[in-house]
C-alpha cells in the first residue's frame, strides 16, 4: 500500500518570546514532525512545557512579542509563512478546526451556542434547504460532541466548564477540515465523557466521507493533552516534550504497553499514573527562561552521566544519551 503524503509536516519549529530587558524565553525549540491521513498523534508532556504555543504557532495567534523559525507545511501551505488574511479566511476552521483549551474565551459571550453554530454551519458547509436545514445541521453537529440539544438556546457563561467544552468541539468539527487541533480537549469532562470526546474526534479522522476527506490527503488529528489515558486510548503515535522540545517520537502500542518509553522522562510520566506505580518524578521541568545548555530532564533523571552535560539529539526517535533499549526477541526469552 502506497504510503499518503504527511497532512502535516513540521520541520525546525521555535518560538522564542521577547520578554522586558531583552530576555528571551525558549518556549518551542527545534520541532520536527508529521502527522498523516488518518492518524492521530499525540502531542504529551506536563503543563507549561509548551505544546500549547506550539499549536497557537501553527493558527498563527501568537502574540507580537513571539518570534517563530522553521516550517509547518499543510498540503504546499507554509503555515508560518501564511498572512494574517490568508489564515483567516482559509487556514482556521476550513483548513484546520481547532477544539481550544480555553473555550469560555472562544464563545461569544453574547450569542446563544445555537446561533454560534447555525454562523458556522453556514460559513463553511452552506447546507442547501433554508433555515430548517441550517437548523438540522447545527443540532445534528450538538449531537456529535454529545452537547444536549436542550442547551443550544444557552448563552456561554450559562453553562458549565464541560458543557463549554463540548460546545466548542462541536464547532471544531463543522468545517470538516482536513487537520484537526484538539489543544486539552478533555479539560472539565468527566471520564464518560472524556471517552466520548476523544472516541468522536478519533471518528473524524477515521471517516472517509465529507469535504476534509479528501483522496489525496485525508484527514488528521493533532491531540494536545496531559491526559495519557485519553492518548492511550485513540493515538497512533506519540511524540513525547519536555521543556519546550519533542524527545521522543514512538508507536502508542509500544510507548503504553512494551516496551515502553525510552525516553526516562516518558517513563517518569507512566510510572506515576495512580494505575501503575504511582511514584511522582521528582523535581520540578526547568523554566523555559532559563534551560541548561545541555538535557533539561538531567536534574531529575536516575541516569544522569557527565554526557548529559551535551544537549542530545534527536537520533533514532528519542533525544537521550542513555535511553531505554528496545528488547529484542531473545532478549524477551532470557
Amino acid at each position: 500500500m502506497t504510503e499518503r503524503a504527511p497532512v502535516l509536516s513540521v520541520r525546525g519549529l521555535s518560538v522564542r518570546f521577547l520578554m522586558p530587558g531583552g530576555r528571551r524565553v525558549a518556549a518551542v525549540t527545534d520541532a520536527h514532525f508529521d502527522v498523516a491521513a488518518g492518524e492521530c498523534l499525540a502531542l504529551i508532556g506536563e503543563s507549561g512545557c509548551g505544546k500549547s504555543v506550539l499549536a497557537s504557532a501553527l493558527l498563527g495567534l501568537l502574540p507580537g512579542n513571539a518570534q517563530t523559525a522553521g516550517r509547518a507545511l499543510l498540503g504546499e501551505l507554509d503555515l508560518l509563512a501564511a498572512d494574517e488574511r490568508t489564515l483567516a479566511r482559509t487556514v482556521r476552521g476550513r483548513l484546520i478546526g481547532l477544539v481550544p483549551q480555553s473555550p469560555a474565551a472562544h464563545l461569544t459571550p453574547v450569542r446563544t451556542v445555537r446561533a454560534q453554530l447555525e454562523e458556522t454551519v453556514a460559513e463553511l458547509t452552506a447546507p442547501r434547504g433554508g433555515r430548517k436545514a441550517l437548523r438540522a445541521a447545527a443540532e445534528a453537529a450538538a449531537e456529535r460532541a454529545a452537547f444536549p440539544v436542550d442547551h443550544l438556546d444557552h448563552h456561554p457563561h450559562e453553562l458549565s466548564g464541560g458543557l463549554a467544552q463540548r460546545a466548542a468541539t462541536a464547532l471544531a468539527l463543522v468545517g470538516d477540515a482536513p487537520l484537526l487541533l484538539a489543544d486539552e480537549p478533555t479539560t472539565g469532562l468527566d471520564r464518560d465523557l472524556v471517552d466520548h470526546t476523544v472516541d468522536e474526534l478519533r471518528r473524524h479522522v477515521d471517516n472517509t466521507e465529507g469535504a476534509g476527506a479528501r483522496p489525496d490527503t485525508g484527514r488528521a488529528l493533532l491531540l494536545i493533552t496531559h491526559d495519557l489515558a485519553a492518548a492511550e486510548r485513540i493515538a497512533d503515535r506519540v511524540a513525547l516534550m519536555y521543556a519546550g522540545r519533542i524527545v521522543e517520537l514512538a508507536d502508542a502500542t509500544a510507548f503504553f504497553g512494551a516496551p515502553g518509553p525510552r525516553h526516562p522522562y516518558g517513563r517518569g510520566l507512566l510510572d506515576a499514573l495512580p494505575d501503575r506505580a504511582f511514584a511522582p518524578i521528582p523535581g520540578l521541568p526547568p523554566e523555559l527562561g532559563a534551560l541548561p545548555d545541555g538535557c533539561a530532564f538531567a536534574a531529575r533523571c536516575d541516569r544522569t552521566t557527565d554526557a548529559c552535560a551535551a544537549m542530545p539529539p534527536l537520533g533514532g526517535q528519542v533525544a537521550c544519551h542513555h535511553p531505554h533499549a528496545v528488547l529484542t526477541k531473545a532478549a524477551d526469552r532470557a
